[in-house]
């Protein structure tokens, strides 16, 4: 009776179907590409050819601003480094002629991400920049006995109302194989194991 019930119990594993909607890793692409986006504690450069006195090192507040001299308060927050240089020439116009603007990371934040469901050690972990889903998964202490390995997802903030929830397969990640390698994660993600 219990090779029975052991049996029926590593058959249902084998059937999982994930429920509701979601993209596969190999078909998601996000706009912007791999450009890097500037977040909150970020460390970043600001240089105006010519004006030292307007030039300065910046950490991006939790509020995603930073603050500059005669611009104020910036929102810098989901913006790459090349956006926000053009929008503060843009704002330095009516101080300076033909403003020129680079804005560099010195420093990026530390990556932190939430890992949750049936994974040894839910919780919110803190990766390595550019760390992918077998980093945060490893940062979960791994599978609990109930994982489903095919019902792995990351839940992406997309500005709207409902995140991107993107599907990764254990056999791809660990195989190397297509996108899921590739995929890095970013701050707000967060890992489910289903």
């Amino acid at each position: 009776m219990n090779r029975l019930l052991l049996a029926t119990l590593l058959g249902l594993g084998a059937c999982y179907t994930p429920h509701g909607t979601f993209v596969e890793v190999a078909t998601f692409s996000e706009r912007g590409g791999d450009e890097y986006l500037i977040a909150a504690g970020d460390l970043l450069q600001v240089s105006v050819f010519g004006q030292e006195s307007m030039s300065a090192r910046v950490r991006v507040r939790p509020d995603g601003r930073v603050s500059l001299p005669l611009v104020n308060d910036v929102l810098a927050l989901g913006k790459s480094p090349r956006q926000l240089g053009l929008e503060l020439e843009l704002r330095l116009k009516d101080f300076v002629n033909k403003p020129s603007v680079r804005v560099s990371l010195e420093e990026s934040r530390a990556l932190t991400v939430s890992v949750m469901g049936e994974v040894l050690k839910p919780g919110t972990v803190t990766l390595e920049p550019n760390a992918g889903v077998l980093q945060a998964l490893a940062a979960g202490g791994g599978f609990s006995d109930f994982a489903h390995r095919d019902g792995i997802f990351v839940l992406r903030p997309s500005g709207v109302a409902t995140p991107t929830r993107v599907r990764f397969t254990w056999t791809a990640l660990t195989r190397g194989e297509g996108h899921a390698t590739t995929f890095r994660l970013t701050p707000g993600d967060v890992v489910v194991v289903e």
